[in-house]
């Protein structure tokens, strides 16, 4: 089955009032920092936190009057989007979790009255079993990205950024699965032909690129990343098949890009996305994109469900990408006010000690002297290198510990 572009007005038409029309305002703060003039998507703000809830919301509106029932594998956004629809209308849900999937996904589609199985360590092997369960019980099965109605609805949210935003040169969007990009793309070449719609996959997970060498859909080990939703293993043959012809090129990312990414958008615009959602960003970031300089683009922020833990080590990582935090080793004297010495000179050139350890055993012959590592928190670059040569100039060789 074939999806068109009147397909996605259609899924507009139908689920208008399920939906957040989500803003898409003008960043001046990403504007000011990349060079280019950035306009942010915020699907985010959907009822449960992704884009995942377009393409849910049009699926079942064409489900059968026979249909008893729906069932999904998903280890997060597609599960508590088919959660939260299925409750709103009536539709009785069953979603397949991997028994690894985040404690308060399954929680939260609990709550939202689904009915969770989990099952097996890979999302491989939730997918079987839902299939396996649906043939069982006589359920509808709903694929998160491979299925021309979801396709459908996902294009939506190009359909709301063309009406939000007159002039466009380029969205950046993120390829999992490949639905979201599928439908964007429709949606938006329709009718503007001309903007350039720029992918953004996992540099360890090149779905897209190695399917479009290959010319079908090629099977990846899953790795393990900040960006989840582009960890999807294969992408969708009615997916891929759409896409191809529709993206312009794509963008590889990595986990530098993506923590930075996260962190960036926190700082700047308050807002708090998972690494997948982050990935348009990672791709302004990651300095492949320069020849969009001075023009608009549209950066998809398409899901805000990051584990509280995971945000925590996320800031940590972004914040030593982007030198604000590193660690030193510096050899002092191991006499009464050598500590006292190096403490103070970091504390006059305004940096903050996060951490530190002694290290006496392997430190060499020497036994009075001790090695010190340091956790320091510094503005930029340019202040840890003025911090590095204050402490030269006062005799104490530091040297940062990348490792």
């Amino acid at each position: 089955m074939q999806v068109t572009h009147q397909d996605v007005l259609t899924a507009k038409q139908l689920t208008a009032d399920q939906l957040v029309f989500t803003p898409c305002p003008h960043s001046y703060l990403l504007s000011e920092l990349l060079g280019s003039n950035i306009y942010c998507k915020l699907d985010y703000l959907q009822h449960t936190g992704s884009f995942k809830q377009r393409g849910v919301a049009n699926a079942l509106m064409h489900l059968p009057e026979s249909c008893n029932g729906v069932i999904a594998a998903s280890a997060g956004n597609h599960a508590l989007a088919l959660a939260y629809h299925g409750m709103m209308q009536r539709i009785p849900v069953t979603v397949v979790m991997p028994i690894h999937a985040p404690l308060i996904k399954v929680e939260t589609c609990q709550r939202l009255g689904a009915n969770v199985i989990q099952q097996g360590d890979s999302f491989a092997l939730a997918v079987e079993h839902a299939r396996q369960v649906a043939d069982e019980k006589g359920l509808t099965y709903i694929h998160g990205f491979d299925n021309p109605h979801v396709i459908a609805g996902q294009g939506t949210m190009g359909l709301e950024i063309i009406d939000q935003v007159s002039e466009i040169d380029a969205v950046i969007v993120p390829i999992g699965g490949g639905g979201l990009i599928a439908g964007v793309a429709l949606a938006i070449k329709a009718v503007k032909p001309e903007v350039q719609i720029i992918g953004v996959e996992h540099v360890r997970m090149p779905l897209f690129s190695e399917s479009c060498k290959a010319g079908s859909p090629v099977t990846m080990p899953i790795e393990p990343t900040l960006a989840d939703g582009l960890a999807v293993g294969r992408m969708g043959d009615l997916s891929f098949a759409l896409a191809k012809s529709l993206v312009d090129r794509v963008v590889q990312v990595d986990e530098a890009d993506l923590a930075l990414a996260i962190l960036r958008l926190m700082e700047l615009e308050k807002a708090v996305v998972e690494g997948a959602g982050a990935s348009s960003l990672a791709a302004m970031l990651s300095g492949e994109l320069d020849d969009l300089k001075n023009k608009t683009v549209v950066l998809p922020l398409c899901g805000g469900n990051i584990d509280p833990l995971v945000m925590r080590r996320v800031i940590q990582f972004g914040m030593a990408v982007d030198h604000r935090l590193c660690r030193l080793n510096v050899i002092i004297s191991d006499r009464p006010g050598g500590l006292a010495m190096l403490s103070e000179l970091i504390a006059q050139n305004h940096a903050s000690i996060h951490d530190i350890q002694h290290e006496r055993i392997f430190t060499g012959p020497d036994v009075n002297r001790v090695l010190v590592r340091l956790t320091l928190e510094v503005r930029n670059e340019k202040h840890l290198q003025a911090v590095l040569k204050c402490l030269k100039n006062n005799g104490l060789n530091a040297v940062i510990n990348d490792s």
